[in-house]
This record gives structure tokens, sequence and C-alpha cells, in this order.
């Protein structure tokens, strides 16, 4: 697919944001709102791109952090409703995560027992949840599995109701669950069912249920009419308001990776050296692991010049993967990856000295705004 930008004139490399893509991204969520009366959140874990936070708060209702830099980011960016949830919380950290969120989300009984009293006598009302394991997922890559054996994201059912019996339900505002990974609405479906089954005596008690992330909504293929079912399921059942908390649903399809050739080289197959790393700039790709789609490139053979592109790190497995072209390539061509607005900025690093890449915004009247160009001192103050 070509997206009809120029992106031959940009310093290299370099992360691009759409901003007209991003707007049909948050008026496809903004309907999902509007139609069900239920709230939707920035995950800020993927996207952090806080240039753009007063547009996203345009559409969405806040943001939900998973830290106290991503809380204080979004209080101060976008300033609309602060949410966070983290395995165990930091005590030095506390006082100052009070300052900034309306609901925090315990991952056990315990940790809500420690820090219950400072929060209900913190100076503002801040609703308090916890989070739950149906132990439930249909994630295929374990170390995004939230459900996985012996994991230590949230309560299982067996522990719910021992701590239930211990400490009541008093103080309760909320049932957290996050249990998905850039899954369509059917998926949602089938959870919930579980969460309905397993947990449906503890949502009649409390106002709130956060369906997590990893609905991944503005996909050409989701079936958004699904998803307004489940909410209004849940939301009606147990008289409760629904949050969601998508990451790359609001970034998806929206940003570029611009690349440029350093050289070529052959060793059994065409080798391209790239400005660009998959360890350092994108680093899911080695995660996940995924094969990102460049503009004008192809599978392997699919076209009539075949590469495996890699970077100039030391790093042997540093390989973006194989792609065809209808050209040869040689130094100084531009290669742009698709999709990489989410989980890029927000993982990168340093790794080998490499420089992190320009951000750029794509305005919706078609210019390019350089919003944060890195160097030396980036790379020497985190050391």
């Amino acid at each position: 697919m070509d997206y009809g930008i120029d992106f031959n004139g940009l310093d290299t490399p370099c992360y691009i944001v759409d901003e007209s893509l991003l707007i049909k991204n948050l008026e496809i969520l903004k309907s999902v709102e509007n139609r069900t009366g239920c709230h939707i959140l920035l995950a800020q874990k993927g996207f952090s791109m806080y240039i753009v936070y007063p547009l996203i708060g345009k559409y969405l209702s806040g943001v939900t952090s998973s830290s106290l830099f991503e809380a204080r980011l979004g209080f101060e960016e976008m300033g609309k409703e602060v949410h966070i949830y983290s395995p165990a919380y930091k005590e030095s950290e506390f006082d100052e995560i009070l300052k900034y969120c309306g609901h925090i989300v315990f991952n056990s009984f315990s940790q809500f027992q420690k820090y219950k009293k400072r929060i209900q006598s913190f100076e503002k009302k801040i609703e308090i949840g916890i989070r739950v394991n149906p132990e439930y997922s249909e994630i295929e890559t374990d170390i995004y599995n939230p459900c996985s054996e012996n994991s230590r994201m949230g309560v299982t059912l067996k522990n719910f109701q021992k701590d239930v019996d211990i400490y009541g339900m008093e103080g309760i505002d909320g049932i957290h669950f996050h249990t998905m990974c850039e899954q369509n609405s059917d998926t949602l479906e089938r959870t919930i069912k579980v969460i309905d089954e397993k947990f449906g005596e503890y949502l009649s008690q409390v106002k709130w249920v956060n369906f997590g992330g990893g609905h991944h909504i503005t996909r050409k293929d989701y079936d958004i009419e699904k998803l307004i079912d489940c909410i209004l399921f849940i939301k009606n059942k147990y008289n409760v308001d629904i949050y969601l908390e998508p990451g790359e649903a609001v970034a998806l399809n929206t940003g570029f990776l611009v690349s440029a050739v350093l050289d070529t080289m052959k060793n059994g197959m065409d080798i391209a050296i790239l400005d660009t790393s998959a360890a350092c700039h994108m680093p899911d790709v080695l995660e996940m692991p995924y094969r990102p789609e460049i503009i004008r490139g192809g599978k392997p053979y699919e076209k009539k010049y075949t590469y495996r592109l890699g970077s100039a790190t030391c790093l042997s497995g540093d390989i973006i993967g194989d792609y065809s072209f209808d050209r040869p390539l040689y130094e100084g061509d531009k290669l742009v990856f698709c999709d990489m607005a989410h989980y890029s900025m927000v993982k990168n690093n340093t790794f080998n000295g490499i420089n992190l890449p320009d951000i750029v915004l794509y305005t919706k009247n078609g210019e390019f705004k350089v919003i944060k160009k890195f160097g030396f001192e980036d790379f020497k103050s985190r050391l």
C-alpha cells in the first residue's frame, strides 16, 4: 500500500505518526464510547507520544499507566482520567502516585490492605480496583500471556474467594482483567463468559469493570458490533461502568519508521545493512516475533530482488527479515516500515550507542513537524 507521503526528504532513521490516520482511529473509538457509555483509555505502555495527547483527549476519557512516570505524563499532558495498575507498588513512590491518579488497581489483596488507609485518607476520592486472573486466555505467545501457568498477573478465583473471606469487599470499587493481545471481539466474548461465570457474584458488588487491553478495535476486520454486545452485557447485567484500555488500537497503522540503506553485500543471499535496528528501534520484531510490512516491499522472492535486511549493530540476530523489491537496493535508498507508532518509541534503546530515531508528526495539513531529535547527550545521560 502506498500512503501518498513523500518520505525522501527526511533524515533517517525517524518515526512518523500520521495525524489524519490517528484521528480516523480515534473517531472509531469515540463511536464505541458514544454507543455504549463506556470509557476508553489510552494505554500509555503502547503509545506515549505526548505531543498528540491533547488531540487524543478530545476523543477518549483519559489514560492508563503502568508506573509513576506514565501516570505523571498522562496527568500533565492530557489532564483527564488517570488510571494505574502495577503488579506491586514501590512505597517511596506511592504518595506521588496518589497525586496523579483517580483509579488505582492492585494486583493482590495484600497490596490493597497495605495502601488502603493512605488512599482513603487522601484529600481526593480515589477509586480502588483489584485485578483478577480468570485463568483463561487465547494468547499463543507466552511472553505476552498474563494467564499463563504460574502468572504473577492478577488474583485467581480460588485466591480471590479466600481473600474476600478474610478481608471482605469493602473499599473495592472495581474489578480489572486483562487477558488479550491483538485480538478480535470474539475472543472477548468467550472471555466475558468465563469472567461472568467465575466472578459474577463479585461484579455485582462493584461500581465498574475494566476489560483491560489487547482489543484491536481499529483493525479492518474487527467486529465492533460484537464488542458493543460484550460491553452492554456486563454493563446492564451488573449495572456497572465499563472501561477499556487499548494501546495498539489507538495508534494501529498510524505510524512509520523510515530507514536508509547503508551498504549491500552478499553471503549466500543479498543482504542490505540499514541505519535502523530491530533490537534498538522496533524490539517487538524480535520479541513477538513478527515481520513488519514495507511500503513497496514484498515477501521473499515475490518480487525480482530479495534481500535480508539487518542493522549496523554488533548483534548477529539483529535481523528485520527477508523482503523482495522490484529493483536492486543501493546505498541511500529509503525503506519505510509500516505500523511503527505503537510499542516502538516506548520500547526503544541505545544499545551499541545507536542513536534513537527522530520523532516526526505528519500533520493533517500534509506537513512534517519534527517533534524531537536525539543526540549524544541522550545516549550519555542514560548511563
